[in-house]
């Protein structure tokens, strides 16, 4: 995955040709309270993940950043009215922004028309990282020269906005040995929190 390198707006990286950026097209087409509903359970999620900043300007992103290795993200909220969300990252030629944009009932990230239909969509904004993550863990050493102010942007490891607890890393552990948490010999209470978060990241 490549995109733009970084300046200090926000969304201002691009996925791939480094065509000039294009806003959000008008919003989604499902009703009003499904929408709400859909987002607000995949806030939920995000929050429960611990890698979710909340408000945070640019450059409050940036500091945090600033010194960590490449690959390190967080996720914080949009500054862009047409945007509910953006990912931090810190790539080879500093910190940049890129927006994960809402249509149809799908997350997807921001890009450039020429690319947007090709680009994966996702239930939730934890399963679109979870999946650049592995894709990022997964990447082939790339020779090939990469045109001119782009560069790669690997999601590697989150940054969290404080130690994450004891009980959600070793759910992430179960989820990663299994996905048949109802059939563990567990009580229900534990197999409800387990499921409550079921990602790997």
């Amino acid at each position: 995955m490549t995109l733009r390198s970084p300046d200090t707006a926000d969304g201002t990286g691009t996925i791939d040709n480094g065509a000039e950026h294009r806003g959000n097209p008008p919003g989604d087409t499902r009703g009003s309270t499904d929408k709400d509903e859909h987002i607000n359970m995949s806030l939920g999620e995000l929050r429960r993940s611990g890698w979710y900043w909340g408000h945070m300007t640019v450059n409050e992103a940036k500091e945090k950043l600033q010194d960590a290795p490449e690959g390190t993200f967080l996720v914080r909220d949009s500054s862009h009215t047409d945007y509910l969300l953006t990912i931090s990252v810190k790539t080879s030629a500093g910190p940049t922004n890129l927006r994960i944009e809402y249509r149809e009932g799908k997350f997807r990230l921001d890009s450039v028309v020429c690319v947007r239909s090709r680009l994966k969509q996702f239930d939730s904004v934890v399963h679109l990282i979870e999946y650049y993550v592995l894709l990022s863990k997964n990447k082939k050493i790339e020779t090939e020269t990469l045109p001119n102010r782009t560069v790669h942007l690997w999601l590697v490891k989150p940054l969290y906005t404080s130690t994450p607890s004891l009980q959600h890393l070793c759910r992430m552990a179960v989820n990663k040995c299994t996905d048949k948490i109802h059939e563990l010999p567990l009580p229900m209470r534990l197999k409800e929190y387990i499921t409550e978060y079921r990602y790997h990241v």
